[in-house]
């Protein structure tokens, strides 16, 4: 006799989100999901709920949900999912990792270092004076570009840096060994990694341990000259230390993609500051095209009894 194919379990999925728009993924998860039930935050009971899909959702909500199986995050970083008290450590809570995100974070930082490395940052500023100044040329070759964080996001610019030709260093909490990249961890690990950068890119998650990691201090360490790329979280930059590090000319550039207070308030000094790139949190916007696939993918493993990938450590901090 043929098999009967066994009839998948159907879950509820919470979708929680306090800035994206529920009719801009829902449609396309209940496509990837047809057996599932799919509630938003108008209409659901908190103890029937089997996955929430989180995107900075209300401080207190998750907590509420009593059959909870799985916290899906729609975002690469979970440090406000963390910050709630009430959050229920005892539930697996992933952080969404596609490729979609991890190429955009690829191409804002390669964009960036590409406009330090060709100097159209300076060249912007004396378009504005109307002054030519052509200034010297370097090969990739004779720049090292450090990166803070050598996790998915981590190796995915290291990889496109070398690519281009630069020298590529990084470090990370662990020992970690990537291909053509010379690898540093623990303090010392970095203080000698700052010492040998001409540029620096923070894809780090915030810790207790990582916040306030683009100082005064180490900042001095670096080579003179070089910049910064911060598309992590606001917190990793002491915002007085690097505008300082602008005006003694330690640094040549600041590209800064995150703040401790978004959007950004109308008085901050990095607004006039001509040494200053900023874009608004733009540097990987979560697609649902690509981040779907994702999702649906971590929730058949679910229902599988399989494990789901990318798990946050809550001793670690994600």
């Amino acid at each position: 006799m043929p098999r009967t194919r066994k009839a998948r379990t159907a879950l509820n999925i919470l979708f929680l989100s306090q800035i994206e728009p529920a009719e801009r993924w829902i449609p396309g998860l209940q496509q990837a999901l047809p057996a599932d039930r799919f509630h938003t935050i108008e209409n659901y009971d908190p103890a029937a709920i089997d996955v929430a899909l989180v995107a900075r959702p209300k401080a207190g909500i998750v907590g509420t949900l009593s059959g909870l199986k799985l916290v899906q995050s729609m975002f690469m970083g979970v440090d406000p999912l963390l910050a709630d008290p009430t959050f229920p450590r005892q539930v697996p809570l992933a952080r969404l990792i596609d490729t979609g995100m991890v190429n955009a974070m690829g191409e804002t930082a390669i964009a960036h270092i590409l406009d330090w490395h060709r100097h159209h940052y300076a060249y912007r500023r004396d378009k504005l004076a109307r002054r030519w100044n052509r200034l010297g040329q370097h090969l990739p070759s004779d720049r090292n570009i450090g990166i803070l964080g050598l996790g998915e996001l981590g190796t995915s610019v290291a990889q496109r840096l070398l690519a281009l030709g630069f020298r590529v260093s990084g470090w990370s909490r662990r020992p970690r060994e990537l291909p053509g990249v010379q690898g540093f961890h623990g303090e010392d690990g970095l203080d000698a990694m700052l010492a040998q950068s001409d540029a620096l890119i923070c894809l780090l998650p915030l810790t207790a341990q990582t916040r306030g990691i683009l100082n005064a201090r180490s900042l001095a360490r670096m080579k003179p000259g070089g910049c910064i790329v911060n598309l992590a979280r606001g917190a990793h930059a002491v915002v007085p230390d690097v505008l300082a590090a602008l005006d003694s000319g330690q640094l040549a550039h600041a590209y800064l993609d995150v703040f401790e207070v978004e959007p950004l308030p109308q008085d901050s000094p990095l607004w006039a500051h001509p040494g200053v790139t900023i874009t608004p949190h733009a540097a990987a916007i979560t697609e649902p095209r690509t981040a779907i696939r994702r999702i649906a993918a971590n929730i058949e493993l679910l229902r599988a009894g399989r494990p789901v990938p990318n798990l946050v450590d809550f001793g670690a901090g994600y």
